[in-house]
């Protein structure tokens, strides 16, 4: 499975299309996104870069925007998988 860089599980969110994310307000508040900082490296392989709809920056990973959830508490917590049928842990 993928994981940030503090070792937290990514998600993906079906309704997500078009590599856009229609995770935004109260939805990114719970799944945060993968946002794309400063000084990361440029993408490589099926790694991207998205705009969302504030302007930020965001990870997309084959297309998928790539989210954290706010309940997983430490590295390796998986709690976010199977919400509400439409967040699946992302894997390679």
């Amino acid at each position: 499975m993928w994981v940030d860089h503090a070792g937290m599980t990514l998600y993906t969110f079906d309704k997500d299309a078009g590599g856009k994310s229609m995770c935004n307000g109260e939805c990114a508040k719970n799944w945060p996104p993968l946002m794309v900082k400063a000084d990361d490296e440029p993408a490589k392989d099926k790694w991207t870069v998205l705009m969302r709809d504030d302007g930020t920056k965001q990870w997309a990973y084959d297309g998928k925007p790539l989210y954290t959830f706010v309940k997983d508490k430490k590295a390796g917590d998986k709690t976010g998988d199977g919400v509400k049928d439409v967040w699946h842990i992302a894997k390679p």
